[in-house]
């Protein structure tokens, strides 16, 4: 039977000779990482459950979130996962080193063909070098750690095929926002995509893994990249190994080829709160900007700080605008200082800060304000992520030219006098008032029904990522669909065994646990969802919280008593004696469930 490429790697660790989509199969990981707001998560599991650590060789921490330690929880967490480390012989690539998932390329821990699970949502990143990468909860990094793999259902694939010829202005974040735009916040959920085409194929390293950074807001289980032969040396070379590229069968069976003409693609922007709202930077140019991000996953790279070094260079950045430079590892930082960039971004007047994810993690530098309008390099914008303002998303040249500019401009129409501020309103803050519940649910489950009217609910709108330092579940329910507008009281109005009825691509966005157990801290028996988002229904999963994808939501409304039973799928409306069809529980899921969880 012929397959794709990420059936192959699939099936070569699960010790199978094929695979096909649906089928569900333990999986080894050859490289398992958490990070600094995960790991201490991790460690709890671990611990709380009896557990050992597999192979230290192939387990590492990553301090990339908050590198300063600049909260105090972080600080302790980091801490904590440094005495687990000296304790189990596990190597840390600490405050210095950068972001773990280009660690895991740059350093060689990871080849083309290999598997990795980070509590990095961004994990699937590994795509630009033909591997598996995934992030994962932390109760599946934890299972990762102690038994060396994990289960994982193998997704369909999609077949990109990129033609045309974008203008000279385009660059590979242009690209993945055109792709971003064509596919939407959920055109490839639940799949893998493999890239094609000539474009594709003469990509950079860096600019592969931009393109591929950007899968996970598109609902993407990873996005592939054949490894073209300066992947594959730039991997030996990283590794001193031989490396195996996988390649999908020419025959290979895709749900859906989809074909997306570059011709004619201009430099592109997000607009803010969502990723997938992408137009022209013509349509919004003019915008007045307060500051501009230039790093993250997606667009740290030394190519990246090149093109925005080009745009800085001899130029300083407008009067009233604060621009923050990060790069993605300790040794691209080192780059630019022996290539002459590092002096570039300071002449302009740009704060650099060390490595990491900066703004991105709320955790390092990149925040903003209330008010704030904010152009960013990274790959989510949804509201409150990277602090109270407006982020849009854009390309390193455009924000670098913004930068300058003073309003949001393309790097050829950056005006010969900034543009400066008139006037400005103060900040306003916002307080969040603390409820907490626990509750245990049934397998037949009957309970009042809270009706989110809303496709694409992110993990930053369910569970602001300002309290993810938080690990007692009982503390967590009170934050729960905070940054969601209009619901911010639920926790005071929910009670244990209600039931939330939601749209599609429930859940996208971000890895972070505490997405899912800020629900079952407030007890909620059940979450319905026209679709999840891949990692969220995972973590809903292994955390032993039901959750069901059912078409519902145009059937109920807040208050109605609903009677679902998880293990056939039946839904029954209690007062308008309707039935309905929702998808039961698979084996593996109920197995889970009836245990209390992955680690129970």
């Amino acid at each position: 039977m012929s397959m794709t490429i990420i059936e192959k790697i699939i099936a070569r660790h699960s010790g199978r000779t094929q695979v096909q989509p649906g089928d569900i199969v333990e999986m080894e990981i050859d490289v398992r990482l958490a990070r600094d707001f995960g790991g201490a998560n991790v460690i709890k599991e671990i611990e709380e459950h009896g557990l050992g650590v597999d192979d230290p060789r192939r387990t590492f921490f990553t301090f990339d979130c908050n590198p300063t330690g600049s909260d105090q929880k972080y600080a302790a967490n980091q801490q904590l996962c440094r005495q687990f480390a000296r304790k189990w012989g596990i190597r840390i690539f600490d405050i210095n080193a950068g972001i773990g998932t280009h660690l895991a390329i740059d350093e060689g821990l990871a080849g083309p063909g290999d598997t990795l699970v980070s509590t990095d949502s961004h994990a699937n990143i590994l795509g630009a070098i033909g591997a598996f990468g995934q992030g994962m909860g932390d109760k599946d990094i934890a299972y990762a750690w102690a038994k060396g793999k994990v289960w994982f259902e193998v997704p369909p694939t999609v077949r990109i095929e990129l033609t045309g010829t974008p203008s000279p202005l385009v660059t590979p974040k242009d690209v993945g926002l055109a792709l971003l735009r064509y596919f939407g916040a959920n055109g490839l959920l639940g799949c893998a995509a493999e890239v094609y085409g000539e474009y594709a194929h003469q990509l950079s390293l860096d600019g592969r893994i931009t393109v591929a950074s950007l899968g996970t807001e598109m609902g993407a289980i990873i996005i592939l990249f054949p490894p073209s032969a300066e992947v594959l040396e730039y991997c030996r070379q990283r590794s001193g190994r031989p490396v195996e590229p996988v390649y999908a069968d020419p025959d290979a069976s895709y749900l859906r080829v989809e074909r997306v003409d570059l011709a004619g693609v201009e430099p592109l922007i997000s607009r803010p709160g969502h990723p997938e709202d992408v137009v022209t930077v013509t349509s919004v140019a003019g915008r007045k900007v307060d500051s501009v991000f230039i790093g993250s996953c997606t667009n740290g790279r030394m190519e990246d700080l090149r093109a925005a070094a080009e745009v800085l260079k001899g130029r300083k950045v407008a009067p009233g605008v604060v621009l923050k430079i990060v790069p993605a590892t300790d040794a691209i930082w080192q780059q630019c200082l022996r290539t002459g960039l590092m002096e570039i971004f300071k002449q302009a007047g740009a704060l650099v800060g060390n490595a990491g994810c900066a703004g991105c993690a709320a955790g390092q530098i990149g925040q903003n304000g209330p008010g704030e309008v904010t152009v960013s390099t990274g790959n989510r914008n949804f509201t409150g992520k990277q602090g109270k303002g407006e982020v849009y998303l854009a390309s390193p040249a455009t924000a670098a030219a913004s930068a300058v500019a003073g309003i949001i401009t393309t790097s050829d129409r950056i005006p010969p006098v900034p543009v400066t501020f008139e006037s400005s309103e103060p900040a306003k803050i916002i307080t969040a008032v603390p409820t907490q519940r626990v509750s245990v649910p049934p397998l037949v489950i009957t309970g009042r029904v809270w009706v989110v009217r809303k496709d694409n609910v992110d993990t930053d709108q369910i569970y602001h990522n300002r309290h993810l330092t938080v690990t007692d579940i009982r503390e967590m329910g009170q934050f729960a669909f905070g940054n969601l507008p209009g619901w911010e009281d639920f926790p005071q109005k929910a009670q244990p065994g209600d039931i939330i009825v939601t749209g599609a691509n429930f859940g996208a966005g971000s890895s972070r646990q505490q997405a899912v157990d800020c629900f079952k801290s407030l007890g909620i028996a059940l979450i319905i969802a026209r679709s999840f988002g891949a990692i969220y229904f995972r973590n809903a999963v292994n955390a032993g919280l039901a959750v069901m994808t059912a078409d519902l939501i145009d059937y109920v409304q807040n208050g109605d008593q609903i009677q679902v039973n998880l293990k056939t799928g039946e839904i029954i409306l209690l007062e308008k004696k309707i039935r309905l069809q929702g998808k039961p529980f698979s084996q593996v899921q109920l197995e889970i469930y009836q245990r209390g969880g992955l680690l129970s």
